[in-house]
This record gives structure tokens, sequence and C-alpha cells, in this order.
């Protein structure tokens, strides 16, 4: 998000966040901002020095509750589902101009839509007007179906309908994406390389910048009886396209879910990264995982935003973030309101 809100001329002063490797990369690329790692509930003052400027608060608060894919504590009683309240408890502490929230889709529909009320009535409060919807990544110049949840919220303009939010001219594919990456094998662990090819396609080309090479290249080592099963699918395929023998160590494979082993199609864009090692998405020609880069990029990451950790611990945090094209039409959309 911070991407987004900075591609439009938001200056990021402060960022909380209570992963320390999310932190670390955080920092290496945003040398601007203040990085807190900490628990938001032990956050109880933050000085934004004078407002000679309107001040924005964004974020996401922790969505796995909210998720479809979490049945099991998508409730009330999932402490989690009520961490977006101490959103507004900063909110009272330092009173921006405007508020910006992303969540997942299921948040809208999580208890009978209790938990949007829930935001829509803490926002009319404290005096903001806002709008709210849904936005497919795919259509905001990101090559990944992606459905969000935005809200934008002001305390003193009337926001146009979220529905004129502009979408992209054209749809990118997994192939726009990655094809001019190097190619990689199973386990691949290197730092920086050259460039399989030069980009032939806008997305790829606004994404590599003037770099002749980038970093990233890790994909995780997949055991030779997982490896096996990869060549069975095909691009669009899934774990149902693998012989039943060669699927013996599940209890019960048909219980798998669509995204599990599937392959990615060259043209059309991705589905959505989510856990992508733990789905074993698996790269469109070749026989392995993705690689981080390879999800960055599917995620709009420019080449030159590097991630720190353990390969689990940057393949979560790819995985986990806001595409930041995505992020950049929303706050291009509250630009448009944004006080000269």
């Amino acid at each position: 998000m911070s991407l987004g809100a900075e591609s439009v001329g938001i200056r990021v002063r402060y960022a909380i966040e209570i992963n320390k490797s999310a932190c670390e990369t955080f920092t290496q690329n945003h040398r601007d901002a203040t990085v807190i790692n900490s628990d938001v509930r032990l956050i109880h003052q933050l000085d934004i020095g004078i407002r000679n400027e309107p001040v924005v608060l964004f974020g996401g608060p922790p969505c796995q509750g909210f998720s479809t894919s979490n049945q099991r504590t998508r409730n009330k009683d999932n402490s989690s589902n009520w961490l977006f309240l101490e959103f507004f408890r900063i909110a009272d502490l330092i009173k921006p101009d405007w508020i910006v929230i992303e969540n997942v889709a299921g948040i809208t529909h999580t208890e009978k839509g209790h938990f949007l009320i829930l935001l829509q009535q803490q926002l009319s409060s404290r005096g903001y007007n806002f709008q709210s919807g849904l936005l497919q990544a795919s259509e905001h110049g990101v090559a990944q179906k992606r459905q969000r949840f935005f809200l934008i919220a002001s305390n003193c303009k009337d926001l146009s309908p979220f529905e004129t939010i502009k979408k992209s001219d054209e749809e990118f594919t997994v192939c726009d994406a990655i094809s001019d990456l190097p190619a990689l094998s199973n386990g691949f662990s290197a730092g920086s390389l050259p460039y399989r090819k030069p980009a032939t396609n806008q997305y790829a080309t606004s994404l590599r910048g003037n770099l002749t090479d980038c970093e990233g290249h890790l994909v995780t080592k997949n055991a030779p009886h997982i490896v096996a099963r990869y060549s069975h699918i095909p691009q669009g395929g899934n774990w149902s396209d693998i012989p039943a023998e060669l699927m013996d160590t599940y209890k019960d494979r048909t219980r798998c879910h669509s995204g599990i082993y599937h392959r990615l199609k060259l043209d059309q864009p991705s589905i959505v990264l989510g856990n992508f090692r733990k789905n074993m998405l698996i790269h469109p020609i070749e026989d392995r995982g993705l690689s981080v880069r390879e999800a960055a990029r599917l995620q709009s990451f420019p080449d030159s935003y590097t991630f720190v950790g353990s390969i689990g611990l940057q393949q979560q945090q790819v995985g986990n973030a806001v595409p930041p094209k995505l992020a950049a039409a929303v706050f291009s959309f509250l630009a448009e309101h944004y006080p000269a």
C-alpha cells in the first residue's frame, strides 16, 4: 500500500507492523519512513509533527479471519477479527483527514456483514464521509485475479462513487509478467541474475525500470515425489490431473481445493497468490514452484523492491501484500479529491 501511496505523492511517515521480517523489508525499501515493530495495541502515541498538509491513515487489519478459505474461525469469536478497532483508536490519536482500509472480500459478508456495518458506524460516528467497494486487481494493471475490499473516508470531502476508480486499458497475463525472468529449477537459490530477454510489454517494462538484472530468484526445494506430480498437470490444471497413485500421501485427495497444485496459464492473469508455497502453485512451463521474484512480479512489485528473511518469510510477505498497482489506483482516487 505504501508504494501505491508514494506513487501519487503521499509521503509515508510511519509504519506499524508486528512481523519482524516484514519490518526489515519495509525499512530497506522505504528509507524515509519510521518503522515501528510492535503490536499495534501497544502504540499509544504518534508524533506527526506540524500539520501543514493533509494526513492519511491507511492499512490492512489482519484478514485471515475474514477469508473465505478460513471456515473454522471466520466469526465474531476470532479475536483477530476485532483488531480493526485498533485502527480507529489510532485514528483518534492522530485525527487523520483521510482513512484508507484494505481487506479481503470476505469482510463484506462474514457474520452477515456485521464487521462491515461496524466499520461504517465507526467512521460515521467520527464525522467521516466514505465510499467502499470490491476491486479486482486484474482490472487495475495487475497480472493477477485478486479481489479485495477497499474503503476510503474523508473528514471534509464528499467522495465520488467508488465505481469511478479508473481501470486499466489492458489486462496483463502471466506471460507479460514473468517471461523475461531467468529460467530456474526446483530449489534454485541465487542472488542477482540477468534477465532472460528484453522486456516486450508495458507490464514488464514498468517493473524493470533501468535494471539489467534483479534479485529474488528463490524457489522452494520440493521433494522428488512432489516434483513428479508436476509433469502431469497442464496449464490451468490442478491436483485432479495427477494420477491417484502419485497422491497416496493424501488421506483424501478429493478434499484438495482447486488452487492446490495449480499450474498457471501463460495467456491469462494468475489466480490469487495467497500462500503460493503451501498451495504449490506451479510455473506455467517449468516443473517447479514460483520464485519469490516471479510472485512479486505477479503482485506488481518493481524489481528494485527487495525482500528480507528466509525464503518462507519472503514468500509470506509477497503473498500477503496489497498489489502496488492496485493500491496506486485507490490512492489516485483519493488524490482526485485531495486539497491542492
